[in-house]
């Protein structure tokens, strides 16, 4: 059975004050989508927040690292991760995704001797589509804040691999083989399941975010309880993404000291209250299971039509 679609947050908090006190542990976010596994925002302590989970997470398995931009909160731990994940370059494998200015310029955070540990370092583009694995992402605009910074957008879609497993079904031989098989394949033919996710990093408001990030689950960075003269977004600024997408899940993240002085868990179950749409506050290790909010296709609208038909 395919390992089920899930996030686990490493480290909610954000802002220097919280990173540097830890106050909040900053490592990032772990996915497994579509069977591929990879990390978004390796910041410090990332390393040691995966090796010391409860959910059993293996930096060896990870397919990938995905950089939305080079500030430390972010970055921090990128250097130990690639090591980690090639079993320090003897093993190299796996993708890094980061923007030109994490890679190049007087002041890269991504080592030069640990990138030949990788199979590909792609650099971010705006607007840019790639594909890790089984999943398929896009940076969909550049964010407003200092430095190159991008977002992502995850698109899963389990028809192709069910289509494989139906085709599998029908060439399979024996007794047993046959009546598991034919279960299998009358449960997969009938439905096919799809989950888009987004990942709102750092960045001034702005309206068009809505529509470049509309997805099932909106993870968004929510530094600040109320507005103020820095480029990240603020608890207002995230209720209105909110009306705006109606998400079926939001998830707030990368809380600032202000934000924690408030309780982001408050804000998030006022939000909720407000919007009519789930809104979550992370927590550290904080697992969420997306299996149940993936949208149900009926198969009328997705079957091959018979190959031997007029």
């Amino acid at each position: 059975m395919p390992i089920s679609d899930r996030m686990v947050i490493l480290g909610s908090g954000g802002a220097r004050i919280v990173v540097a006190r830890q106050l909040r542990a900053s490592g990032g976010i772990w996915f497994s989508l579509a069977g591929t596994r990879f990390i978004v925002d390796p910041g410090p302590g990332a390393l040691v927040r995966m090796t010391g989970s409860r959910h059993r997470l293996d930096p060896v398995k990870l397919s990938g690292i995905l950089l939305s931009h080079r500030h430390l909160d972010h970055s921090g731990d990128v250097n130990n991760m690639i090591e980690a994940m090639t079993m320090g370059g003897t093993e190299p494998r796996g993708a890094l995704f980061a923007p030109s200015d994490a890679l190049a310029g007087e002041d890269p955070v991504v080592l030069k001797y640990v990138r030949p540990f990788l199979e590909r370092v792609v650099t971010l583009e705006e607007s840019g589509s790639y594909r890790l694995g089984n999943v398929v992402f896009t940076c969909p605009v550049r964010h407003q804040h200092r430095g190159e910074v991008y977002g992502f957008r995850f698109q899963i879609d389990r028809s192709q691999k069910l289509e494989a497993r139906v085709e599998k079904a029908e060439v399979g031989t024996g007794p047993d083989a046959v009546a598991e098989d034919d279960s299998e394949r009358s449960s997969v033919v009938g439905h096919r399941s799809s989950l888009t996710v987004s990942y709102i990093a750092d960045t001034r408001y702005f309206p068009e975010l809505a529509e470049h990030y509309r997805a099932d689950v909106v993870i968004m960075n929510v530094v600040r309880p109320i507005p103020s003269n820095l480029d990240h977004l603020c608890a207002p600024d995230a209720e209105e993404l909110v009306k705006a997408m109606q998400p079926r899940l939001t998830v707030l993240t990368h809380f600032g000291m202000k934000m924690l002085q408030v309780k982001p868990w408050v804000v998030a179950r006022e939000m909720s209250e407000r919007t009519g749409c789930k809104v979550v506050a992370a927590s550290d290790g904080m697992l969420v299971d997306l299996e149940p909010l993936k949208a149900t296709i009926p198969s009328s609208q997705f079957l091959i039509p018979n190959q031997g038909a007029a």
